[in-house]
């Protein structure tokens, strides 16, 4: 049964909404993209951080494995895509949830 944070993450994908939280003793303002399980089985979410306190320059991807995050909270913003994707996202190895694959085709009715 996945974690209150995996099913936090996840509605957070389907409403497109943001999720602020802290990971690695750093606040993080994300759009959250895909998520899953990562080569470990561990939950995993790939996501787009605009906002916050990073270790290097912002906007960025971020790979977080979700057991390390604290303090997840979605809210209502403007969503961010993130810049393109050069080479194959290799953070989720097992996808659960994709937004460009699994919720914009539904809304699209493609």
């Amino acid at each position: 049964m996945p974690s209150r944070t995996y099913q936090l993450f996840r509605n957070a994908i389907l409403a497109q909404q943001q999720v602020t939280c802290v990971y690695e003793g750093r606040h993080r303002e994300l759009c959250p993209h895909i998520i899953g399980t990562d080569k470990g089985g561990e939950e995993a979410v790939l996501a787009w951080q605009f906002g916050g306190q990073s270790s290097g320059p912002l906007p960025q991807w971020r790979c977080l494995k979700l057991a390390n995050v604290r303090g997840a909270r979605a809210r209502d913003g403007r969503w961010h895509e993130g810049g393109s994707h050069r080479t194959t996202q290799t953070c989720i190895k097992d996808i659960d949830l994709d937004i460009n694959v699994h919720v914009r085709k539904l809304r699209s009715g493609s």
